[in-house]
């Protein structure tokens, strides 16, 4: 996971400063969608973990 957030702020900065290739844009798209992915699923297993308080 580190550095795939690496990669993303790495393609970030150097977009910024001199551009991206196409091959480089379609690769921080699709590592994007994939981080975005995992936050989800992390969040929707936290979400199915949860219990409201007096409910068992």
């Amino acid at each position: 996971m580190k550095k795939m957030i690496d990669r993303i702020n790495f393609l970030y900065h150097k977009s910024k400063e001199n551009g991206l290739t196409e091959q480089e844009k379609l690769e921080q798209e699709r590592l994007r969608k994939q981080y975005v992915k995992i936050i989800k699923g992390n969040f929707e297993k936290q979400l199915m973990n949860y219990k409201k308080k007096g409910v068992e």
